[in-house]
């Protein structure tokens, strides 16, 4: 017999209490759900919402050169360049996906917000979309969006990336202003020289891109500034037209005024960026410089406009140069 009593038997055989509590069962919490307006921010950042207030003034610009006020034809030739541009923009992320990926993986497509099927969907629906407009405002304004919508094509797929990257990129701008002449008049003759001159613009800015992520290069910011030059007195001069042949002294008018005001911004805003990047080509000066003339070309299609005979619509044109400002200050678009 045991010298202890039960009680006292029972307290042996018990295995010690416990020291700690046993861990709790794991709890799965739901994925936290996307925040408000973060699939629309994506699609803002895909399609470069802030630079299609770009869009309009090239199609305001080809109809001021016919010296006819814009119709509804012209308000269809707005829209048709608004569809492609957009097409190109989530065309060129859909294209970039791989590059973006490593360089930029903040971007829609590569930080998962967006999926690449969708941005080719888009690029695909925008494309066809403009090319109805352009149907709706005559077959000659077709004519004028067929090939404009091949080139937007032909950049993003194959040509960004070669030496006749920056001559397509040109191309789509002169294609686009004569778009407008096309949808206003049926012709787009017109509009050449204007359109000539957007596209140096616009090549002037895509050769300063090419070397903005590396920098390191005088050149492409050199040229550029003296192109600017050449076309800031190409802006600030009279339109040469019968009236003015043969009466170098006529007075100056408001059309001029204007004129001269929008020439000198647009020196302003592109010509000084682009100095920094002379004196320092450093990748960030560089961008600076790309990023200014971008939004310069606001101001060419202001300043072209007023010299074709419609100051009023060239300063409006030009009031969407802080807007775009404004709204690329919400939406990433690097």
């Amino acid at each position: 017999m045991s010298a202890h009593p039960p009680a006292a038997r029972d307290r042996t055989r018990r295995p010690p209490a416990p020291t700690t509590h046993p861990p709790a069962p794991a709890v799965h919490r739901p994925a936290p759900a996307p925040a408000p307006g973060g699939r629309l921010r994506a699609w803002a950042e895909l399609l470069r919402a802030p630079a299609a207030f770009t869009v309009p003034g090239d199609v305001l610009a080809g109809a001021a050169a016919t010296g006819r006020r814009p119709t509804r034809n012209t308000a269809l030739a707005v829209g048709a360049s608004l569809c492609l541009y957009e097409a190109g923009m989530a065309l060129n992320d859909w294209a970039d996906r791989e590059e973006d990926a490593v360089a930029r993986p903040h971007r829609p497509l590569p930080s998962g917000r967006l999926r690449p099927g969708a941005a080719l969907a888009a690029a695909g629906t925008l494309s066809a979309a403009g090319l109805a407009l352009a149907a709706c405002a005559g077959p000659r304004t077709l004519a004028v969006a067929a090939p404009l919508t091949v080139t937007v094509w032909a950049y993003d797929l194959g040509l960004k990336h070669t030496p006749a990257g920056p001559a397509a990129m040109a191309a789509t701008r002169f294609l686009d202003l004569l778009l407008g002449a096309a949808a206003t008049t049926g012709t787009p003759r017109a509009a050449l020289t204007p359109a000539t001159v957007l596209a140096g613009h616009t090549l002037a800015v895509t050769l300063v891109s090419r070397r903005e992520a590396e920098g390191g290069s005088r050149a492409a910011p050199l040229a550029a500034l003296a192109g600017a030059g050449a076309l800031t007195a190409t802006l600030a001069g009279r339109r040469p037209t019968g009236a003015l042949l043969g009466r170098p002294h006529t007075p100056w008018t408001p059309t001029d005024a204007v004129r001269t005001v929008l020439a000198a911004s647009y020196a302003a805003a592109f010509a000084r960026p682009l100095a920094h990047a002379v004196l320092n080509p450093s990748p960030h000066l560089t961008q600076q410089a790309v990023t200014a003339g971008i939004r310069a070309t606001i101001t060419v299609q202001g300043a072209l406009t007023a010299r074709a005979g419609a100051p009023v619509t060239g300063a409006l044109t030009t009031a969407l140069a802080p807007l775009a400002a404004r709204l690329a200050r919400k939406v990433s678009t690097t």
